[in-house]
């Protein structure tokens, strides 16, 4: 096993399976030093793991989870095209919350995944971030999650 890998059991994660793609696009795209992820839903075996705005249906407890969640799922996403031992940083990560119109917590809500990854990378996890209030997701989902990771050549 790497080094991710390792890391990822000791924080008692695991890397989950590859997401299929809800549309006409590939879950993620290597351009020389980067990654692109496209955004992630908080799916957990073929299912969400809430539906609904954070601020109603959804709390933001429950969102930090699934923005944990999207995280680990955008990891997945990268390993299908590089391997997680050559991340140099995560350079950036964009979180889409979907809330009501007096929500204003959506970077606690993100801040789910920027904790995912710093505990997975240490300080190459630390990176750039925005975190977005949205009227609606793909299939109700309350967050999704994309990165861009930086890897050796």
């Amino acid at each position: 096993m790497g080094a991710v890998t390792d890391r990822l059991a000791e924080l008692g994660l695991e890397l989950p399976s590859l997401a299929v793609a809800l549309g006409s696009y590939v879950p993620a795209v290597r351009s020389g030093i980067h990654v692109f992820t496209s955004g992630q839903l908080p799916m957990q075996g073929g299912e969400l793991l809430a539906h609904g705005k954070v601020g109603a249906e959804v709390s933001e407890e429950t969102a930090n989870v699934c923005a944990r969640r999207c995280a680990l799922n955008a990891l997945a996403a990268a390993a299908s095209v590089c391997n997680l031992d050559e991340v140099v940083r995560i350079v950036r990560v964009t979180g889409y919350v979907a809330s009501t119109s007096g929500f204003v917590a959506q970077p606690a809500v993100v801040n789910g995944a920027s904790d995912v990854l710093v505990a997975v990378f240490g300080d190459a996890g630390r990176h750039a971030r925005e975190a977005v209030g949205v009227a609606a997701l793909p299939l109700d989902a309350p967050v999704e999650v994309s990165l861009v990771l930086e890897v050796r050549a």
